[in-house]
């Protein structure tokens, strides 16, 4: 049996954030993984990936990154207006500092492997797992179509691990020509990439409780994240 539940961390801004865990039971060293939310917060469906993916073997922690506006908030898929206000209210320094806290808390457990730990996110977390990559020392990061990551091109040099992206062909909120930027940038600072685009998906083609969801993308994105993270997590 799994262990799953909310625990309260510091902030060094002088915050509290709530996260999200899913641990694997039993004695043993595990590799870790920062799973980072949607506009939507941690809400059932981003429980269930940290779910799954500590079914496969990771301790998995989802810092809520709306804590500085709302504790806990779960806003419905169909209001994104309701999301605006939290959404808008993030800045890079305090991602930096939630992203941080949640490392650190990582590394203080005696049972996490502490050079073994990557990230991934979905939509505004997709953009997330992005900046975890350029400011915390991880092994593996994924990126789900993360929009306004063509905003962060010039943090490319930054980069610590090697990163996944997906993007969904049919997505108009991220043009190819952003989409270019990005991995442009990855590209002229040397570091090392993988760039899906799946043709046939839209934006949000992994969550299955949006209309955009896309049973057979979901399916073949998830086996590709779980091979990336093994290789580079569990090796």
């Amino acid at each position: 049996m799994n262990n799953y539940d909310f625990i309260t961390l510091p902030v060094a801004d002088g915050t509290e954030m709530d996260a999200y865990l899913a641990f694997p039971e039993g004695e043993g060293s595990f590799p870790a993984i920062i799973l980072l939310q949607e506009a939507f917060g941690v809400n059932q469906h981003i429980r269930n990936i940290a779910e799954r993916l500590c079914q496969e073997g990771y301790a998995v922690i989802a810092p809520d990154l709306f804590h500085r506006t709302a504790k806990r908030i779960e806003i419905d898929y169909n209001d994104f207006p309701a999301a605006m206000p939290h959404y808008q209210a993030i800045t890079k320094d305090n991602l930096a500092a939630d992203l941080k806290a949640a490392f650190a808390w990582l590394q203080e457990q005696k049972n996490i492997k502490p050079d073994k730990i990557g990230s991934v996110g979905f939509c505004l977390g997709g953009r997330v797992s992005f900046v975890a990559n350029t400011v915390l020392p991880l092994a593996a990061a994924v990126s789900y179509y993360g929009g306004g990551l063509d905003t962060l091109a010039s943090e490319a040099v930054h980069m610590h691990a090697p990163h996944l992206f997906f993007w969904g062909g049919k997505d108009t909120h991220i043009p190819p020509e952003k989409i270019d930027t990005i991995i442009n940038a990855v590209k002229a600072a040397g570091k090392d990439y993988i760039n899906t685009v799946i043709s046939y998906a839209d934006h949000g083609f992994h969550c299955d409780e949006r209309g955009s969801y896309h049973p057979l993308a979901a399916k073949e994105a998830w086996a590709t994240t779980l091979a990336f993270f093994a290789n580079r997590l569990q090796a």
